[in-house]
């Protein structure tokens, strides 16, 4: 199978996968959107306040930020600087973006790691938010999980820039 058909059906699954993940983001954001409005209106009107308001919304913007990065990754809204790498040739560029893919693709895994033996730990200790003991090692695994489409997409960028790199 050649390399741009493959490369095709893998975007074409990291971009469905994403898309998933990105629902769970819209949730927690629509989750925190609900707690925060529930919490605004009663204070305000009736003078209560929702228990458990802040570790709810802390958490749902875990969850949003999490689980829609690699949408965000793939319809290009990240943040990028390249005003200089512009100017270069274009097999340049094609080597700079390899090296950066590779960085960050090393950075992630690293993160999944991490994140994954925090997860650990928050289980094993029992760790849980303070006002309404929400645990908290749940969170920490989604995090690690929703990382994972994020290098998904990011080895499909290298794999791009790779073969920049070597085009004639």
């Amino acid at each position: 199978m050649k390399l741009a058909a493959w490369l095709g059906k893998f975007e074409k699954f990291n971009s469905r996968l994403s898309g998933w993940f990105e629902f769970i983001g819209i949730a927690g954001l629509l989750v925190m959107m609900l707690i925060t409005g529930i919490d605004v209106v009663g204070a305000k009107l009736f003078k209560w306040r929702l228990l458990g308001a802040i570790d709810v919304v802390m958490l749902s913007q875990l969850v949003a930020i999490a689980f829609a990065a690699a949408a965000t990754l793939i319809v290009g809204r990240h943040i990028t600087v390249d005003f200089f790498v512009k100017k270069l040739p274009r097999r340049v560029q094609a080597v700079i973006d390899s090296i950066i893919y590779l960085l960050v693709l090393c950075l992630f895994g690293l993160i999944i790691w991490r994140l994954t033996v925090l997860g650990y730990r928050f289980q094993t200790s029992g760790e849980a938010t303070a006002t309404v003991s929400i645990p908290l090692y749940p969170f920490a695994y989604g995090i690690a999980m929703a990382s994972i489409p994020v290098c998904l997409v990011i080895i499909a960028e290298l794999i791009k820039s790779l073969a920049r790199v070597v085009k004639r």
